[in-house]
């Protein structure tokens, strides 16, 4: 279980909302700790510690590994009077006390025994930016800040200096704007992460140039108060256990959602699992379907991982076969055109003399130029790649070429390898750096999260699947610890096998018709298919008691020949025949995409 520090603490605030008064224990302190520890972290505290422990904070007490820092006074804690309009919070009375004089000397001298420190908005900036100095001198391995408004309006030109020096920020809409002028204009540093709260309208999370928006998850509303904190520290708890950042803030916003539907910091206590991120109720996993098609997989030859060795991928300890994976895998995505809003037909090319669809086209391609110039898989040139290289790259025998996404192609390329250079690294360093770690795929996948070409996709598609092949390849160049395995990798051939297979329905009538009819999907809609797919697949690993190596081998091929895309399926001579739905119509998610 990983370990955050939180420097801030708890307060005792008077809350006036929705009609009620209450006295309750607050502060951001106390809501980052308890959302952490909630989400299954080990928290502890630098803070200003009361000398006798009053009863509104003994449930923080508990729940921390330790409570560092100096004891004070009660009547020295900070505490605040909160008014609540809407999710508008007025602080009537502002009292930070004791916590407004914290000294980072006394934190610990060794700060590498925590897996994070997050720095609250401790009353001053000049202070934050001093801890976040005294934290990379400790060896901090990675440093979070928070900050209000207030702060920043006062000291503008410190809060871009504290925010360079951190490694992942939180701030809400309004002080976002405040700092870059506008949401649009914000980006980080190649490695760093930011997390941006919008209250009704949801969130923002930035990867360095890389942005997505996320919807709120719909509550009703009590007490808004500690909303921002409460996803902070719900974030950095799942950041830490190796979980995607679209993921962790999805996962955040469930339990912020959560908390505010009570008093105060309520629901950071009950002692069940924290709320997850929740399926549509636009379809179901149709577990009676899981068990049936597990209970076949289980009996067919084919149910274990490929290798990743044929005449389209390097030979074996071929010296640039590192390189060629993590750039050819970046680039499956997107091998099909489209017609009139619908789906046409699947990429099929002749190149050298194959004829070749989707993702094996791309590997001859990518073989044919490792052949020729096997620097083109460096960062460097990744980085500079241009228009005709790439369209050299993928010509088709005819001298056509057949990429229906090219200048996506070309994007990621460059994208990819722009983001290694910033952060210095290489395929084989990354890979040093997970085989030095005690949890090497989840060192490997948090790496990949900052990397173009990979880091935009929230379930980690080419991401596992790069895992995998480098799992499974001879070379070995990735061996997990016996407590790691390989997340369901969700590609459309994998959400087609669930959804005719039965594993996934969908129960809503006209998102079914426009799956069938093959139209073009929204980003919502193809999130709400891929999330129940991805927990299907999940499932149906646990029950068959298989590797996502095997599963996506039998789901990959099985789909891919005998319930294809643009003919009718031969369930004859399929394994699967017997436990199958059938549901022949249905297809997977259109949508334009270079997650998969």
């Amino acid at each position: 279980m990983p370990h955050l520090l939180v420097i801030g603490g708890p307060s005792i605030d008077k809350l006036h909302c929705n009609h009620q008064t209450a006295i309750s224990a607050g502060g951001a302190g106390l809501y980052t700790a308890l959302a952490a520890a909630r989400s299954g972290c080990q928290v502890s505290m630098f803070s200003p510690k009361p000398r006798q422990i009053p009863d509104l904070f003994e449930p923080l007490e508990r729940r921390l590994e330790a409570w560092l820092g100096p004891r004070v006074a009660l009547e020295d804690m900070p505490h605040f009077e909160i008014a609540h309009d809407g999710d508008q919070a007025n602080y009537l009375e502002f009292f930070v006390g004791e916590e407004a004089r914290l000294d980072p000397a006394g934190l610990p001298q060794d700060l590498s025994i925590y897996n994070g420190v997050h720095i609250t908005a401790i009353g001053d900036v000049q202070l934050q930016l001093e801890f976040a100095n005294a934290c990379r001198a400790r060896n901090a391995p990675m440093i979070s800040v928070g900050s209000f408004l207030a702060l920043i309006e006062e000291k503008p030109e410190l809060i871009r200096l504290l925010l360079e020096r951190s490694d992942v920020v939180f701030l809400n809409e309004a002080e976002a704007v405040r700092v870059y002028g506008g949401l649009d204009r914000v980006i980080t540093e190649a490695g760093k992460q930011m997390f941006i709260t919008r209250g009704r309208a949801g969130a923002l999370v930035v990867q360095g140039d890389f942005q997505t928006a996320l919807p709120a998850v719909p509550a009703k509303v009590l007490d808004p108060t500690g909303a921002g904190d409460t996803f902070c520290g719900a974030a950095l708890s799942h950041l830490l256990q190796g979980v995607h950042p679209i993921m962790a803030a999805r996962k955040a916003m469930a339990l912020a959602s959560a908390e505010i539907e009570h008093v105060g910091p309520t629901a950071l206590l009950f002692d069940h699992a924290a709320p997850d991120i929740p399926l549509d109720g636009r379809v179901r996993i149709d577990e009676s379907q899981v068990e049936r098609i597990a209970q076949v997989i289980q009996r067919i030859p084919e149910a274990e991982p490929f290798n990743f060795v044929s005449d389209y991928y390097p030979p074996v300890g071929h010296p640039a076969a590192l390189d060629f994976f993590f750039v050819q895998t970046l680039q499956q995505f997107s091998f099909w055109e489209v017609q009139s809003g619908r789906y046409g037909y699947p990429l099929v090319a002749t190149i050298d003399g194959h004829a070749c669809k989707g993702s094996t086209y791309l590997s001859y391609a990518y073989m044919r130029m490792l052949d020729k110039d096997p620097a083109f898989f460096t960062p460097e040139r990744q980085a500079r790649t241009t228009t005709a290289e790439m369209l050299a790259l993928f010509q088709a025998d005819d001298g056509s070429d057949p990429m229906p996404a090219f200048a996506l192609h070309l994007e990621k390329a460059q994208a990819y390898g722009r983001d290694l250079i910033s952060m210095g690294l290489t395929s084989q360093s990354i890979i040093d750096q997970a085989k030095q770690s005690t949890k090497p795929l989840m060192t490997f996948l948090s790496i990949l999260d900052h990397i173009g070409g990979y880091k935009e996709d929230p379930f980690r598609k080419k991401t596992n699947l790069l895992a995998m092949i480098l799992k499974e390849r001879p070379e070995r160049f990735l061996s997990l610890s016996d407590d790691e395995a390989i997340q369901p990798v969700i590609d459309y051939h994998v959400m087609r096998f669930c959804l005719r297979t039965g594993l996934v329905e969908i129960l809503d009538f006209d998102l079914r018709q426009k799956i069938g009819d093959r139209r073009h999907v929204s980003v919502d809609d193809e999130w709400i298919i891929r999330y129940a797919c991805y927990m299907a697949i999940q499932r149906l690993i646990q029950v068959s008691g298989l590797s996502m190596g095997a599963v996506d081998h039998v789901a990959f091929n099985y789909n891919r020949v005998h319930c294809p895309e643009m003919t009718e399926p031969i369930c004859e001579r399929c394994a699967l025949d017997p436990a199958c739905a059938h549901r022949k119509d249905l297809f997977q998610p259109v949508i334009r995409t270079t997650f998969y």
